[in-house]
């Protein structure tokens, strides 16, 4: 028997390893997350009427139409955390749509982190921009295509948000990651609680090639599918400047404050394949390379 447990120890051992090395195994991979319906962490926010809910309230779907679009909103706010929710875009012909999933914080000098999914002509792919606002100011875009078709099934979208770092995820693969680099003056998100929010509305002035590509309201309703609501955050009230549970939870540990070499070669991998536009490349608006894109690697 102690022959067979050892055999059975090693076999084990060799799987992980092989795991680890093949990157399907990862420490610092963000946790499952739990999903629970819309209704305990989610109100809607606008046009209430264009929100349709299903299985008990776990799946729901936004519609636009050309009326209006509509929204939702966390009830409450938060100072750090894992957030995700899974999407299914507007099928078809979605030019001039947007699908946002984003946080934020309040006023004028607030703080932001976007997820922007544009639609466009039937048979081209989405472009995905993601953006940070820190202290009212944002300008940071960067825009991929992803590797999939968005619209055909539900994938994941979340965000990992410490004092050390954010991260975009698309299905646990990291698209963008951003540093804390307050010490070389660069602003970060720390101290304004967000709320997360998701809305489909319609921006055709600019969503789709910079608003040449007019939404078609003969195919609407345009309807987006959400389902697997997820929040794991530090919740605080809209004045808080602290999360009570700093450096107690799992999305605080020191294996969540920097890409690991896994999702460092995944990051690469999206930059090289499937980025189309990175502001920190952008010597015509931006002559002087921003300073978190090279501690960020993003340049």
């Amino acid at each position: 028997m102690g022959e067979k447990r050892y055999q059975g120890a090693w076999i084990y051992a060799y799987t992980m390893a092989v795991l680890l090395l093949m990157g399907v195994v990862t420490g610092a991979a963000p946790k499952k997350p739990i999903a629970v319906p819309f209704g305990k962490n989610y109100v809607p926010t606008w046009a209430f009427d264009h929100i349709k809910y299903f299985n008990g309230g776990s799946n729901i779907q936004l519609s636009l139409d050309k009326y209006t679009g509509t929204g939702f909103q966390s009830k409450g706010s938060y100072l750090f955390g894992h957030f995700s929710m899974q999407i299914k875009m507007v099928p078809g012909d979605s030019a001039g749509t947007v699908t946002a999933f984003y946080m934020a914080s309040e006023g004028s000098e607030h703080d932001e982190i976007d997820f922007e999914f544009l639609g466009n002509r039937t048979g081209k792919p989405y472009i995905l921009q993601t953006n940070v606002f820190t202290g009212g100011k944002g300008d940071r875009e960067q825009r991929i295509y992803l590797w999939f078709d968005p619209t055909k099934a539900f994938h994941s979208y979340s965000v990992l948000w410490n004092l050390y770092q954010i991260v975009f995820f698309v299905d646990d693969i990291p698209i963008r990651v951003f540093k804390n680099n307050k010490h070389l003056g660069i602003g970060f998100p720390f101290n304004q609680p967000m709320k997360v929010y998701s809305s489909l509305w319609n921006a055709d002035d600019w969503a789709t090639r910079g608003g040449l590509e007019k939404t078609n309201w003969s195919k609407a309703p345009f309807v987006a599918a959400y389902k697997n609501f997820h929040i794991d955050g530090c919740q605080s009230s809209v004045n808080a400047k602290y999360c009570a549970t700093q450096g107690k939870r799992w999305w605080d540990q020191k294996k969540y404050r920097d890409l690991d070499d896994y999702q460092w070669r995944h990051l690469r991998w999206v930059r090289k394949k499937y980025t189309i536009y990175n502001y920190c490349s952008d010597r015509k608006r931006l002559p002087i390379m921003p300073r978190e894109c090279k501690r960020d690697r993003d340049a």
